[in-house]
């Protein structure tokens, strides 16, 4: 798969091709967010024809959770009574990797090493690139780069079709935003409290509160603006389409971290309000 790249020699936006049918260039570039699509992982419902059966009998948000956690823990073997068998008398039982690990990982440090693995799998699945993986990622020759790209290839989270797991996850994120938490809407309002603009890239200026930002190919807002604020004395304000939210705090009463209400967004240029508070 090809890459484009700035003259600069500056890493450009993404993949040239990626699995939603959507162009890299446009699903990255504010425009998308103004008139946004749908937006599925090729093959992942048609593979899956089990799982959404199962979710159109739900009858709420949490009768639609139990179901997705349920099959995942058929499909992938997940939960702790699904241990994978030690190697010899003296080796520990290992956990099969899971994307509730991932998101768990993601809630306490978006740049630990599950953090490289949700970035990896937006790269792989949407073809935009990361811009931020403990420092700003400036080029595909750089260290950083490097540090990500063996963060994300990282053999422990990867021996459970992890890829697919968060593929599955997002489908079902989208399922549910579409059939009953927010069905009939586009866009969702939400907040970042920021303390400076090292993870974020201003692109333009616009007027004094109104700037073009490219954010990290995956980023965390929160819901609640007082929430936001607790973060960061500049609170960014965005509207950002359904089809590119991956997950959502209240999406599994499984996830911990629900004080935050924390949404996870595919990046890209978006049109950001920034004001103090």
């Amino acid at each position: 798969m090809s890459v484009q790249l700035e003259t600069s020699g500056q890493s450009g936006i993404g993949h040239s091709t990626n699995l939603v049918g959507v162009p890299m260039d446009f699903l990255a570039h504010a425009r998308f967010n103004d008139h946004p699509v749908p937006l599925h992982i090729a093959g992942v419902r048609e593979m899956n024809p089990e799982l959404f059966e199962m979710l159109a009998q739900a009858g709420d948000l949490a009768d639609a959770g139990g179901a997705f956690l349920c099959y995942m823990m058929a499909m992938f073997g997940i939960d702790a009574e699904q241990q994978e068998t030690p190697a010899g008398p003296d080796k520990p039982r290992r956990y099969r990797s899971s994307f509730l690990r991932l998101i768990t990982g993601w809630g306490c440090d978006s740049n630990g090493a599950e953090g490289a693995v949700l970035k990896g799998w937006v790269e792989s699945r949407f073809g935009i690139f990361p811009t931020f993986h403990k420092a700003f990622i400036d080029r595909i020759s750089s260290g950083t780069w490097t540090t990500y790209v063996e963060e994300k290839m990282s053999s422990r989270f990867h021996n459970n079709a992890i890829y697919v797991q968060l593929d599955l996850l997002f489908e079902f994120c989208q399922w549910a935003l579409a059939n009953l938490v927010a069905p009939g809407q586009s866009h969702v309002t939400l907040y970042r409290g920021v303390n400076d603009f090292n993870e974020q890239q201003v692109v333009e200026r616009i007027d004094k509160t109104t700037v073009m930002m490219r954010l990290n190919n995956l980023s965390s807002f929160s819901s609640d603006r007082e929430i936001a604020e607790c973060f960061g004395d500049t609170i960014l304000t965005v509207r950002v389409p359904l089809s590119k939210v991956v997950f959502f705090n209240t999406l599994l009463a499984a996830y911990p971290f629900k004080g935050e209400r924390e949404y996870l967004v595919i990046g890209g240029e978006y049109r950001v309000n920034a004001s103090y508070f």
